[in-house]
């Protein structure tokens, strides 16, 4: 016989995984394992012709954003996100990156030139592109390993129906070790098949036909492991990450930060931040976050979150001092970056303006 779950959520890590429904939010089921959770995500792949780099050849990983800037002003800047160079085709002048789309993504049936750059650097120019389409896979489905099922979907499985199979729409939460909520993904989730598991008695492997919107990839999945046995217990846990790392870390930070309840400290405190490792965006957005919110901390991560933390909710309360120690790696590093037009623009100043706006002195040391 499978055992009921009830409505109420475990604490003290006994379960990591719990599939809810999103509308009235009650549970489908929880587990303590998810196979297809961890994966490659899909990848569009561009190949640009006569292409034309504007200094360094560009090579391997190229970064978290790469805008693609139409000649012809009448299109907006389309986002190729966490961009690689796959090289030169042999043979060719062209160039082969791959990344995953914006949900905009290029103009249809665009053909005229397009210029690239990282959100700090111009890249190059080509005389047009073609997005090669992925060869079509099944999608793979998620497998929920060990599910102790509830009432709804004990019924639904013993209907089953197409119908009663369909689950709508549901939140696949997951929560680390202490029982603290991390992270979730959206689902529409259709019951595949499901069989008695060797996870225990009276449990079940549940398989989803749903392809992950946002799979955790191999660089991101160290980092993911991290964080499902507990938040940093230190500062400075990010430093020694790369951006695309710091990148995978901060979406987990931003994540985890928008699921707690803050506790605004009183007016008139004193936040100290350590800009030492400042070397990019994120860093930046982390420096911040642990700043006001100690390790681990979010205080948002980009330029207008960090404006909506400042209005209250997020462990701040106007007005208070900031005191950022080593101003120099930021300078260095982030006061000439690009919008997504390509017109430059110096992301310390707005970060420091967005502040004083927020009624947060910042003073330097």
């Amino acid at each position: 016989m499978i055992p009921t779950v009830h409505e109420s959520r475990g604490k003290g890590g006994q379960w990591r995984y719990a599939l809810t429904e999103s509308e009235h939010g009650h549970v489908w089921g929880v587990c303590a394992e998810v196979e297809g959770l961890l994966r490659e995500p899909g990848r569009a792949t561009y190949e640009l012709f006569d292409w034309v780099p504007d200094a360094a050849e560009v090579r391997g990983w190229v970064g978290c954003r790469v805008w693609l800037v139409p000649q012809d002003e009448a299109f907006d800047p389309w986002l190729l996100e966490d961009t690689e160079s796959l090289g030169r085709p042999p043979r060719t002048d062209g160039l082969l990156l791959t990344g995953k789309d914006d949900y905009m993504g290029p103009p249809e049936g665009h053909r005229a030139p397009v210029r690239l750059h990282d959100g700090y650097r111009w890249l190059g120019s080509c005389r047009e592109f073609t997005r090669v389409l992925p060869e079509e896979r099944t999608a793979p489905s998620l497998v929920l390993r060990g599910l102790s099922p509830g009432d709804r979907l004990r019924q639904a499985l013993a209907t089953g129906t197409r119908r009663a199979l369909d689950l709508d729409q549901a939140w696949l939460e997951i929560r680390d070790d202490s029982g603290e909520p991390l992270t979730d993904r959206l689902l529409r989730p259709k019951v595949r098949a499901w069989r008695p598991s060797s996870h225990g008695p009276d449990l079940i492997d549940l398989e989803l036909d749903e392809e992950l919107d946002r799979p955790v990839p191999g660089y991101a999945r160290p980092l993911f492991d991290r964080w499902l046995a507990g938040p940093p217990e230190a500062p400075g846990a990010w430093a020694g990450l790369d951006t695309r790392e710091r990148e995978a870390w901060l979406e987990l930070v931003r994540d985890r930060g928008c699921r707690r309840e803050h506790r605004d400290r009183p007016a008139g405190h004193l936040y100290e931040l350590d800009g030492s490792h400042i070397t990019d965006e994120p860093g930046l957005f982390l420096a911040l976050g642990e700043a006001v919110n100690g390790p681990g901390g979010y205080f948002g991560g980009c330029v207008d979150a960090l404006a909506d933390c400042l209005r209250g909710n997020f462990g701040y309360t106007a007005p208070a001092t900031l005191l950022w120690r080593n101003l120099a790696p930021a300078h260095e590093h982030l006061s000439h970056a690009l919008t997504a037009e390509g017109e430059p623009y110096d992301l310390v100043a707005l970060v420091l303006e967005v502040l004083a706006d927020g009624h947060m002195r910042v003073t330097f040391e």
